[in-house]
């Protein structure tokens, strides 16, 4: 399969588990950040996941999250530019039911 999406960076520990499954190329495309307990959905929000430009600049995106699957789905309202550098944050505010947060902020550094 093609790669679609270039990762620049990550956070550390996160290689290995960022893939793509990309059928056909798109300016839109869906992240899902998979997560091993249930979250508290209040703390899933466009404040405390986002996604920026490589110069901090917000891109307007939709936060979902399926409480069956611990998924969160990260979509934007606007296509990604071609060749422009973004980033998907995911903060240590995101905390889980029990109120346990991420111990590190999650980034990974893309462009299409």
């Amino acid at each position: 399969m093609a790669e679609y999406l270039s990762i620049e960076g990550m956070s550390e520990g996160l290689e290995g588990k960022v893939q793509q499954d990309l059928k056909f190329k798109t300016g839109n495309f869906l992240w899902k950040v998979k997560f091993n307990v249930p979250l508290d959905p209040k703390t899933v929000n466009n404040v405390n996941l986002y996604v920026t430009t490589e110069t901090l600049a917000p891109l307007k995106t939709a936060i979902r999250y399926n409480s069956l699957e611990n998924l969160i789905e990260v979509e934007p309202l606007e296509p990604y530019a071609q060749d422009e550098i973004y980033i998907l944050n995911v903060t240590t505010k995101v905390a889980s039911l029990a109120g346990k947060s991420l111990k590190e902020p999650v980034q990974v550094r893309f462009k299409l």
